[in-house]
């Protein structure tokens, strides 16, 4: 089969030919990928950032935004069967350790994660398991709801862990209204009653940001006229700020945007969070980190695809354009999200 593989770091993947999974477990499941989002941790893994944490060992198959069609399941796999369509949760997770126990699937003990430590989905097919499967609405299709998988996820879980705060009356900024960040503006408006403020260098970014729930843009200029629009549109500053980005100073400009008590999210990476010990104190400020979200933030994602609530905004490129697609992504030229096709 084909599938986009790394063979070393700060090099090129290369679209090449391999053999495709097979069963081996009874929970194992074969999915034949229908679309596999692009995402920025892809820039990343290829910079080798990940390898301390992941250890992969190259070459392996890129991407961990998958969906597809089961191709053939293990003898305990119940919840799916060959033909269903599927998007995958990012994490292959056990289901027994503590944290699987109270439903954190992204902090399994045994997990493995495929596009990062193991063999992903930038390929004909994807070998994964049966916890992380979810069964589709069939009016969803693949190249549609793929970079939900981790993007959507992602954007999701910071979104939902923050909604018991911005109820009427609050307000909620996000910085970088790109793949993970149009998502999250989405799922704002759809599960909160927060005022929303993007805040974008993209005028085509913040142009989108306006037709998907935002009440209010601020084009990102320098960090000064960034802060004093937020302060004035917010009246002193967010309840909750959302940085989709992580890097090239947004981590160091959020605490300037949120109110006293308020809570900066990281979502995105790449840069440092550096906040004086005594601001900290006494603003009683809160930086709170986002890895991935739950098997059930998944679902409930999907749910709200399928109402209509979300919807992804992406570039298609066939499998063999990959390098075109990474290229683009890199270097600014893609709004949405990037789909490879195989």
């Amino acid at each position: 089969m084909k599938a986009l593989r790394l063979h070393a770091y700060h090099q090129a993947p290369v679209v090449e030919e391999v053999a495709e999974p097979k069963i081996t477990g009874p929970w194992d499941v074969i999915v034949t990928v229908g679309a596999a989002g692009l995402c920025r941790t892809d820039l990343h893994i290829i910079e080798g950032q990940w390898d301390h944490i992941q250890h992969p060992k190259l070459p392996y198959i890129l991407g961990h935004e998958n969906a597809g069609w089961v191709a053939a399941v293990g003898s305990a796999v119940t919840n799916v069967a060959v033909g269903d369509t599927v998007i995958m949760h990012p994490l292959t997770s056990c289901g027994l350790c503590p944290a699987c126990r109270v439903g954190e699937d992204s902090h399994c003990a045994n997990a493995t994660f495929p596009g990062l430590n193991v063999d992903g989905g930038m390929a004909e097919q994807l070998l994964t398991n049966a916890r992380a499967v979810v069964k589709l609405d069939p009016k969803l299709q693949p190249k549609d709801i793929a970079a939900l998988a981790d993007a959507g996820l992602t954007a999701y879980h910071a979104v939902r862990k923050s909604a018991d705060v911005l109820f009427p009356g609050t307000h909620a900024v996000v910085i970088g209204a790109g793949g993970l960040g149009h998502i999250g503006i989405q799922t704002l408006a759809a599960i909160t009653s927060a005022e929303i403020t993007v805040v974008d260098r993209s005028e085509a970014a913040l142009d989108l940001a306006k037709q998907i729930g935002a009440h209010h843009t601020v084009l990102a200029t320098d960090d000064a006229a960034i802060v004093k629009a937020v302060q004035d549109i917010t009246g002193g500053g967010a309840q909750v700020v959302f940085d989709y980005v992580g890097e090239s100073g947004t981590e160091k400009l959020t605490p300037s945007l949120m109110q006293n008590r308020g809570s900066q999210y990281v979502i995105g990476y790449g840069g440092e969070v550096q906040i004086p010990t005594i601001e900290i104190i006494s603003r009683e400020i809160n930086v709170i980190g986002n890895l991935v979200g739950t098997y059930n933030d998944l679902v409930e994602l999907m749910t709200l695809t399928a109402q209509g609530k979300v919807t992804l905004h992406t570039a298609e490129y066939p499998l063999e354009n990959a390098n075109d697609a990474i290229s683009d992504l890199d270097n600014g030229r893609l709004v949405g999200r990037g789909i490879l096709i195989p």
